[in-house]
């Protein structure tokens, strides 16, 4: 498994398998019309704008295997004064999860993070409705912190939890 900085050239992997995960994910709380015809095209739009002009607080990661592109990891570190950094995506293909590729990538976030935020937290928001990541962000010491609401891009309003490591380190057992 080899795990590497995104780039440009890895858009259109980054932007389908992000439309496939919400398609798989969250068919209850998004639009079926938005689900099967605009959610690759906006994700493609969000995307482009990110590997075309990053942040500077931006750090994009993709994981591969032999047979391929398997996920990737967005994070914005000194994203909230009261949180810290945040993991804005993680995404794991279908048939490459189990296999702790979503753990490599969120160490490999919290360990960029530890180096260039070390002081700031760090967190994620998580739809209410995805109780697999949650199991997976608390088997990872994610404390439930907060709670808040997501404005889909399809115009709904869905409960979302926000889940937080007191820093970096705590998350990739760094010191």
């Amino acid at each position: 498994m080899d795990i590497r900085e995104a780039s440009l050239k890895d858009l259109s992997n980054i932007a389908r398998l992000h439309a496939q995960s919400w398609r798989e994910t969250y068919g209850d709380v998004l639009r079926a019309d938005y689900l099967n015809q605009q959610v690759l095209v906006e994700r493609t739009a969000v995307w482009t704008k990110r590997l075309m002009k990053p942040s500077p607080n931006q750090y994009v990661l993709i994981a591969e295997d032999n047979t391929g592109f398997c996920g990737f990891i967005c994070v914005y570190g000194g994203k909230h004064l009261k949180y810290g950094s945040i993991i804005d995506n993680l995404h794991v293909a279908k048939n490459c999860k189990g296999k702790g590729l979503g753990t490599k990538l969120l160490i490999a976030a919290a360990s960029w993070a530890f180096v260039n935020y070390k002081n700031d937290g760090l967190y994620l928001e998580v739809l209410a409705c995805n109780e697999q990541a949650i199991r997976f962000y608390k088997y990872h010491g994610g404390q439930n912190i907060d709670y808040g609401y997501w404005h889909t891009p399809c115009g709904n309003k869905v409960k979302e939890f926000i889940y937080g490591w007191e820093s970096p380190s705590a998350l990739a057992n760094l010191s």
